[in-house]
């Protein structure tokens, strides 16, 4: 583990910086309090901070206040050094934010307590990091073919359109659904189907850019959210992803393959009266439906007359 050590004592840091190392921690030495606070806010910070209390530039309560106004994760674990001994003044270092302290001359034994303590609360603020993105994952992900799940879409093209409308921009859709899926279900199993759904995931996924969206919207449909795209660049990301599903069958269960096609519906913003997500969404439904009518494995844009007529 990476441990800062904010010391302007040569002598003194040189002596903390052997016990460190002997001890298995990657040293990063800080001169002053300037230094230290850059070291703390770089992109790859230290995850163990030794501050002395007294420090040019910058004392160590100063340092440790700033890094903690910036609530940034990974957490930082910050241990002052002083020869202070009132308590008002232990109290001050506290109160900015320091998890611990230490007195002056510092005994090495009790040091290495402490660091394994530290240690301990970062290692245990890890797992629930890790517990907290997992949950966020299952709330937000299909856990079938780990793609968006309707309501993260939902969420997403909200603030999407919304950016569209206050930038003057453009926002497209494509609503795709495989052909003739429930064959797959009945002929081959669930298994199979489900395998059908993950590789159709993944060539979708394949054909958008970083910052595109795409998700299953419900059994075997699928939406895809591109922002800032128009009409003609939404049609020709359809056409690819049409041309990804059926260009080789789709490995399933027990080494078989299946051939899948699909249909897909494009619209844009531009094609409805008003940025309203409900509206673009059965916009992009009826091209869809007008892709299935005309013999499915094709892309066929929004015709506004006929859902304004509707």
């Amino acid at each position: 583990m990476k441990a800062l050590i904010a010391e302007d004592n040569p002598a003194f840091r040189q002596v903390l910086e052997r016990m460190l190392v002997k001890w298995g921690y990657e040293v990063v030495a800080a001169v002053n309090g300037l230094d230290a606070l850059q070291r703390l806010q770089s992109a790859d910070p230290p995850r163990l901070a030794l501050l002395d209390w007294m420090m040019p530039g910058l004392d160590g309560v100063e340092v440790c206040r700033r890094v903690r106004e910036q609530t940034r994760e990974p957490y930082i674990y910050i241990l002052l050094l002083t020869a202070k001994d009132r308590a008002e003044e232990l109290v001050e270092g506290m109160e900015a934010g320091a998890d611990d302290y230490l007195r002056k001359p510092v005994n090495s034994h009790e040091l290495r307590v402490r660091l394994r303590a530290g240690r301990r609360i970062l290692d245990l603020q890890e797992e629930l990091v890790r517990a907290r993105e997992a949950l966020r994952r299952q709330a937000t992900r299909d856990a079938l073919t780990d793609l968006w799940n309707r309501t993260a879409l939902c969420d997403i093209l909200h603030r999407e359109l919304k950016r569209a409308e206050r930038e003057s921009g453009t926002l497209s859709l494509i609503m795709a659904d495989l052909d003739h899926f429930k064959r797959v279900n009945d002929t081959l199993g669930h298994c199979a189907g489900d395998a059908v759904l993950r590789e159709a995931a993944r060539r979708m996924a394949a054909c958008i850019r970083p910052y595109d969206a795409a998700g299953r919207y419900g059994g075997e449909e699928f939406l895809i959210i591109l922002p800032g795209c128009d009409r003609a660049g939404a049609m020709q990301r359809a056409e690819e992803i049409r041309s990804a599903i059926a260009a080789a069958p789709f490995p399933v269960c027990d080494g078989g393959a299946v051939n899948v096609s699909c249909s897909l519906g494009v619209t844009c913003s531009s094609d409805v009266p008003r940025f309203d997500a409900i509206v673009l969404t059965r916009a992009a439904d009826e091209a869809l439906y007008a892709a299935k009518n005309n013999g499915r494995n094709r892309v066929e844009a929004f015709a506004a007359p006929v859902l304004l007529a509707r």
